[in-house]
């Protein structure tokens, strides 16, 4: 593996770019086909199984148009490649799926909606739902883990997004932003959960008090919390060792109380929020946060690695409950 120059930044090294766009967009249809079958199916090497049994004596029965589809010898139920999956029901050719997730990944801090419907040639409404089904597989990773234990350290820290109120022209107009009847009431708080050298977990809350059980479910026994000098923070103290820091006063305590790499989560969420969206709808806030902590986890990979994981996700989990058919229902998903 090539490796980078002393003092050089990884994603400038050769390291960091083991996978190109314009190889994806060059393969032919069986190409990306056998490349997505060779990532799900990784265990039987890219032979088919079914997805409704698991059972692994299936046969082709291709379509007359050439869409590939095998037939089940238990259920004798038919499925196709991404029969199953996220990408379940798609429309667009598998190397378009396949070109946006190296799209996707290829950007470090997010990618918006509209740059990715330029970028495929697809509608934006078409963008909108790939980008969110590829965040829905990268929470996927995440769902149900617990971070910390003993010996371990884990970061607590909260920051807030949304509900900007444009301050009036006039000084004399101008109200105190900071209060809540000032308040557009969509702000919301990010909760960031982040373990040294280790995972990345985020949740969504009206205020920091409020993640207080998020918190306490997702972080281990015997696990010491770095903190902040928020109030909302102090129940912690009952059930583990708690190290706190006061901003406003300095960056790391005397006992080396710090949230850096929480922090640094934070730096990337609201670069992604002013650089790409601009704008970050309160009803997907969650979502968008879920992404920067899966793109600060991996920073340190390759995008081929993040490309594998991506697709791996997405051949894990079923059909998108949110976003399968999102345009066409009268009420949007949460």
């Amino acid at each position: 593996m090539p490796r980078k120059t002393k003092g050089q930044h990884f994603l400038l090294s050769a390291a960091a770019r083991s996978l190109s766009l314009a190889k994806v967009l060059r393969m032919a249809d069986a190409e990306a086909e056998t490349v997505f079958a060779r990532i799900r199916w990784a265990a039987t090497d890219g032979e088919p199984v079914c997805p409704h049994c698991n059972c692994t004596a299936c046969y082709d029965c291709r379509r007359p148009n050439g869409a590939p589809r095998w037939r089940c010898k238990g259920c004798r139920a038919d499925f196709s490649l991404t029969s199953g999956t996220l990408f379940a029901f798609h429309k667009l050719p598998l190397r378009v799926y396949l070109a946006a997730i190296v799209i996707f990944t290829n950007e470090v801090k997010g990618k918006s909606a509209l740059a990715l419907s330029r970028d495929l040639d697809v509608q934006y409404k078409t963008a909108f739902v790939l980008a969110h089904k590829i965040r829905e597989a990268m929470a996927a990773e995440v769902k149900e883990l617990r971070l910390g234990g003993e010996g371990k350290v884990v970061e607590v820290d909260g920051a807030y997004f949304g509900g900007h109120l444009r301050p009036e022209n006039k000084k004399a107009d101008r109200k105190d932003r900071r209060l809540t009847e000032n308040q557009t009431g969509k702000k919301q708080c990010v909760v960031t959960v982040r373990e040294r050298d280790g995972r990345t977990v985020t949740g969504v809350f009206p205020s920091e008090e409020a993640a207080t059980s998020f918190i306490k479910e997702r972080v281990a026994k015997g696990t010491a919390i770095h903190a902040d000098e928020s109030n909302a923070y102090n129940a912690l103290h009952a059930k583990y060792r708690m190290f706190r820091v006061n901003h406003s006063v300095e960056y790391r305590g005397e006992d080396g109380a710090c949230t850096n790499h929480a922090e640094s989560f934070f730096a990337r969420l609201r670069r992604g929020e002013i650089g790409h969206h601009h704008r970050i709808s309160d009803k997907y806030l969650r979502r968008y946060a879920q992404e920067a902590a899966f793109r600060e986890d991996r920073r340190r990979q390759s995008n081929g690695e993040q490309f594998k994981a991506v697709v791996t996700l997405v051949a894990a989990n079923a059909p998108s409950v949110d976003f399968c058919g999102y345009w066409q229902r009268a009420r949007k998903a949460a």
